[in-house]
């Protein structure tokens, strides 16, 4: 006798990739998405072509280690406005999502904004959600080829455009569009303006939703940031099931408002069926509301059987009046309060920096010396940076010692955002001050602007 079969069965690991089809649809909050898409892409591409004061309004200029933004003239030394940025970001991001869900994933996240883009060619070039699905099991055909080959080769302008206004951001975009023409582009141009196109190209034509169910981190951890009183898109059970087609033999008293039509299904852009619950897939786009309620406003029914609402709304039977009530909650006052604290602690900070910077760098290679006439002499190095964006004179000056002067030039012309090493020598009477380290005070003032000054601390050494 044989041995019995074995029977062996396979665990996948990954699921393949099921093709979605996203209907067009038309609706308000359609036309909210297109808002966004048309406001932050304004603004995107428009930003490095404006100008400010005779140079490009936003630059990122690595190379000179200076960053431009409109009337702001930012050093490395002023990373700590990035960083306090970054914490406004977070902060905000945890602020909308407590209130609205995954609004900013749904409207202005740039993975849904060139993802809204790339569809529009898409349907513009091989047509509606049913065409298209006939052209991709169709064989290959001199139509098929050319429909194909015309998408593609649109998608990539748009992210060849993309990356090179990305990179204008770092090179004026002036001199990177002159070095295109003349085909004289750097490695580092060349090759961030082909990354940051393909990732444009790779994510918003071919990877689409699965950027935002498995790529994005965000999907996993905003349950953290939901509670039942926050705004999310949801289905209403009760008045929808149990769900059914409106035929010609049908109870329509026993059925639910859903007619079981899947449009919800056919629009969402990553496949999901929203009256299967809230899931960590959705985006919040609420493109099933806006077919939805075609379809509610086709059979005769009230719109609303898919709409925006709180978990706490779908229990109690709250009204829009109730959800408006309970934004003011606890989560949401402190998040907003820790916000409104942070933005006004940095625009505070940032508005009332100085506009001139000192630093002081001793000479170590003479601690202290005696010079002609039994004076006292130390060296030092003056790195004195000009933010302003005017051409200001400044006078030097050191305190601190009896008898304590400057013994080189007193005066220094800085262009607009200009950076310079002064080298300066600095004299006491011998006698005066004590043996070892003695604190000094450098203090820089404008000529022509009495509220550009700066004072920094150092050390005169007087020999042992």
């Amino acid at each position: 006798m044989g041995e019995p079969a074995v029977k062996v069965s396979v665990i996948r690991m990954y699921e393949a990739r099921r093709e979605i089809y996203p209907r067009e649809v038309k609706g308000l909050y359609a036309n909210w998405r297109w808002v966004c898409v048309w406001l932050t892409q304004l603004v995107f591409y428009g930003l490095p072509w404006m100008s400010w004061n005779g140079r490009q309004a936003v630059l990122f200029d690595l190379t000179a280690r200076k960053f431009y933004l409109f009337g702001l003239v930012l050093w490395p030394q002023d990373f700590i406005y990035l960083a306090l940025l970054l914490i406004i970001c977070a902060c905000s991001l945890f602020l909308f999502t407590a209130v609205a869900g995954r609004v900013w994933c749904g409207y202005s996240c740039p993975q849904t904004v060139y993802t809204e883009i790339f569809m529009w060619i898409e349907r513009k070039i091989e047509g509606t959600r049913s065409a298209r699905m006939r052209l991709d099991k169709q064989p290959w055909s001199v139509e098929k080829v050319a429909r194909k080959s015309a998408k593609h080769f649109a998608w990539g302008l748009v992210a060849l455009w993309t990356g090179f206004t990305f990179v204008g951001y770092f090179t004026p975009v002036h001199t990177l569009g002159n070095e295109v023409l003349a085909m004289s582009l750097g490695p580092w141009e060349s090759f961030w303006i082909l990354f940051y196109g393909f990732a444009t190209y790779g994510n918003a034509g071919w990877m689409r939703e699965q950027v935002c169910k498995y790529m994005c981190p965000y999907a996993r951890f905003q349950s953290s940031m939901f509670d039942k009183d926050t705004l999310i898109v949801t289905y209403d059970q009760k008045r929808g099931e149990p769900r059914g087609a409106r035929g010609r033999h049908a109870n329509k008293a026993a059925l639910g408002d859903c007619i079981d039509c899947s449009m919800c299904v056919q629009v969402c852009p990553t496949g999901i069926d929203i009256r299967d619950g809230l899931q960590s897939d959705c985006i919040g786009c609420a493109a099933c509301v806006d077919a939805c309620n075609m379809v509610m406003d086709k059979t005769g029914a009230p719109r609303g059987l898919i709409r925006y609402a709180t978990e706490n709304a779908m229990e109690k039977g709250l009204g829009s009046s109730d959800i408006r009530r309970r934004v003011l909650r606890p989560r949401v006052l402190i998040y907003s309060a820790i916000l409104l604290l942070i933005v006004s602690f940095s625009a505070a900070s940032l508005f009332g920096r100085d506009l001139v910077k000192l630093d002081v760098i001793r000479d170590r290679g003479s601690m202290g010396r005696e010079v002609e006439d039994g004076m006292i002499e130390n060296v030092y190095r003056l790195q004195i940076m000009n933010t302003d964006e005017r051409t200001h004179r400044y006078r030097i000056s050191v305190k601190g010692i009896d008898s304590i002067v400057l013994a080189t030039e007193d005066e220094v012309t800085l262009e607009p955002t200009a950076s310079r090493a002064v080298p300066v020598r600095v004299r006491i009477a011998h006698g005066k001050g004590e043996k070892g380290s003695n604190k000094i005070w450098f203090e820089l003032k404008a000529v022509d602007d009495e509220r550009l000054q700066v004072e920094e601390k150092a050390v005169f050494i007087v020999p042992r």
